[in-house]
């Protein structure tokens, strides 16, 4: 079995040490060549010896984790960063489809993030989710989502979509110009969209944009969106919904 050239970066001693240890113990697979405190320090070494794996702490003092892309032309690497931060950030790394390890560490989700870590890394795909979750941490807003759609990554602008439509385990994301059919439930972006007030969840298995609305029946429970899309309305989703129209 190949090894997994892995590096960790942490500010503080203690968390790298626990790190390794777990790693020794746990994921066999991986074999921990260097540890640093911040990114500078692990830039140069990346550079020469080109690990495949990289542990990245968010919060460090002099350069947050998801900064590192502003040091590489190309991130030829996998990352799995490991944070403690608030619910909010975590949404940023599931909009980005990046990896990630709450602290303290759990032991199984940590052989999951391992495992994941594929042989070949796709350079592109590995910009565009560092530069979304850049985008999306500094920003504090989410303006577009990842989604993988028939094994390409591809980033679509909220201001886009028209709706979101639930089938079984999968979701429909409709467009004006495209339709992408996305391996994620419908709760999965309903969280990603709990502070976006332009969606609205109008049925179990409907999201809508406000923009988007054209008209509604209130006898059929149906709602008119652009590009001729027909969404189903709940009876008991009909006073919550009428009160954002007016809001």
């Amino acid at each position: 079995m190949n090894k997994i050239n892995a590096i960790i970066i942490d500010d503080e001693e203690s968390a790298r040490d626990v790190l390794e240890n777990l790693l020794l113990r746990f994921c066999p697979t991986v074999n921990v060549i260097h540890k640093f405190a911040n990114i500078p320090d692990a830039v140069d070494f990346i550079n020469n010896e080109k690990p495949q794996l990289v542990f990245l702490d968010i919060e460090m003092p002099q350069y947050a984790g998801y900064e590192i892309v502003s040091f590489f032309e190309e991130i030829v690497f996998e990352i799995i960063f490991i944070t403690a931060y608030d619910k909010y950030a975590l949404r940023a790394f599931e909009i980005a489809a990046i990896d990630y390890l709450l602290k303290p560490i759990d032991i199984d989700r940590l052989k999951e993030a391992v495992n994941r870590v594929k042989d070949t890394v796709n350079i592109k795909q590995n910009a565009e989710k560092l530069n979304l979750l850049n985008t999306t941490l500094q920003e504090k807003k989410v303006k577009n989502i990842l989604v993988s759609e028939s094994g390409y990554q591809q980033i679509i602008d909220l201001n886009s979509i028209i709706a979101f439509e639930a089938q079984e385990s999968y979701t429909y994301i409709h467009t004006a110009v495209k339709k992408h059919i996305v391996s994620k439930n419908l709760k999965h972006f309903e969280s990603i969209l709990s502070e976006n007030s332009n969606f609205i969840r109008v049925h179990k298995s409907w999201i809508v944009s406000k923009k988007d609305i054209l008209n509604y029946s209130k006898s059929e429970f149906l709602i008119n969106l652009s590009n001729g899309i027909v969404a189903k309305l709940s009876k008991y989703k009909k006073a919550e919904f009428e009160e954002a129209l007016l809001g």
